[in-house]
């Protein structure tokens, strides 16, 4: 997508919006594949949660993935996007059982990741495949916001609980046919994700019926110029050889699974932004921009950086501002940053808004949610329109009288 697009979609579709590059999405998707290309059975679930929109999901699947899902409407949405409940897995934290037999019905692959839930349901449904989550103890992402399988993380069942879970397994004589871990975001270490993915190898040794392993997934995109990434060509090389020497002494047939989200959509995605207010104080210039955190909440919840371009003039002299939003709370995506002359009026675009910034935006301040528009073959198509007013007051109930002073 060049400048000159962008702001023929914000212009069209209005601003604040929301923009994903198809083709971009898809690289991603071939590269991801073709580092895996020496494993025979290859299956990439794309991570639900990143981003959402029935479109996007559409998109992904036609290039041959299958869906992860952390909630029963995640799993509604991949099936209302016409995927095959086969190729959807649901991996949910902290669901209550009835949660699990609802999706179990639907003729999804669920994965369990606590002893209690999963010996409740395997007395109840000892014939319905389920996989289980372990947690390998390695912090193979960033930190602990991002990194789900330190010793200390809500997610999965820890490896030194495998001997009860052994037991709840031949207690109920429950069919477990997969072995599923997620060590967090942001990996870099690649040494450090084999090692867990070696817990894993050692833990499926104890299941003699299983039909894939899922490797989760957690791959760092980079976010500026010169940033640093996972190295998926190494990981691929080192991982498939590891992976084909387990399968060849397991006795059977496995796929590897993944389960990107911001890997394949983070960079796809571009916010755009009108520049509502220059505002100079004794010393800080601010550009304030008709958005706030309710659209894109990641530098405040994760202190993630985005870059910020002023593609209405980009190639202006730059000048240090620090960029906020028109929420009544300290928002600011950037400070003292480096951008190309601002004027009220212009459109700036952020970058890596492809995952988890539509997904957690939210109504605060009764500001409404902004368009998505998916660029695929040259041509802008509208993926979801702009709410209204009337969309925030859909589902509220007035009372029916005032209460008397």
């Amino acid at each position: 997508m060049t400048n000159q697009n962008l702001i023929a979609i914000a212009k069209e579709y209005g601003s604040p919006v929301y923009v994903y590059d198809a083709a971009k999405i898809e690289s991603q998707y071939n590269r991801l594949t073709s580092a895996f290309k020496k494993v025979k059975n290859l299956r990439v679930n794309y991570a639900v949660k990143a981003l959402s929109n029935l479109a996007v999901l559409q998109l992904i699947h036609s290039f041959g993935a299958g869906m992860d899902t952390v909630s029963i409407q995640e799993v509604r949405l991949a099936l209302a996007a016409g995927i095959d409940p086969a190729k959807i897995m649901f991996t949910p934290n902290g669901v209550s059982l009835d949660e699990l037999e609802e999706v179990a019905k639907m003729g999804v692959q669920i994965n369990i990741d606590n002893l209690s839930i999963l010996e409740q349901f395997g007395t109840k449904h000892p014939k319905t495949p389920v996989c289980v989550r372990i947690n390998p103890h390695v912090m193979a992402g960033g930190n602990t916001n991002i990194s789900v399988g330190h010793i200390d993380s809500k997610f999965g069942i820890s490896i030194h609980q495998i001997p009860h879970l052994l037991r709840i397994v031949k207690n109920t004589g429950m069919n477990i046919n997969g072995i599923h871990m997620h060590t967090g975001s942001d990996i870099l270490d690649i040494d450090v994700f084999l090692h867990a993915a070696e817990i894993l190898f050692d833990t499926a040794k104890d299941f003699k019926d299983l039909e894939f392993l899922d490797f989760g997934s957690g791959f760092k995109v980079p976010y500026k110029e010169g940033d640093i990434e996972t190295n998926i060509e190494e990981l691929g090389d080192k991982l498939s050889s590891r992976f084909n020497k387990f399968e060849k002494s397991y006795g059977k047939a496995l796929t590897l699974v993944f389960e990107p989200g911001k890997f394949l959509v983070s960079e796809a995605g571009k916010f755009l932004a009108n520049v509502n207010v220059i505002k100079q104080t004794t010393s800080t210039v601010f550009a304030q921009i008709d958005s706030g955190f309710n659209h894109l909440i990641r530098p405040m919840f994760y202190g993630s950086r985005h870059e910020i371009t002023n593609i209405s003039n980009p190639k202006g002299r730059e000048r240090f501002y620090s960029v906020v939003g028109y929420i009544c709370e300290t928002d600011t995506f950037a400070t003292n940053r480096r951008i190309a002359e601002i004027a009220e009026g212009n459109i700036l675009a952020f970058s890596n808004a492809g995952a988890y910034c539509f997904s957690m935006a939210s109504n605060y301040n009764s500001r409404l949610r902004p368009a998505e528009v998916l660029f695929i073959e040259g041509e802008a198509q509208l993926i979801r329109k702009r709410e209204t007013f009337d969309d925030l007051l859909r589902h509220q109930i007035p009372l029916k009288q005032t209460v008397k002073a």
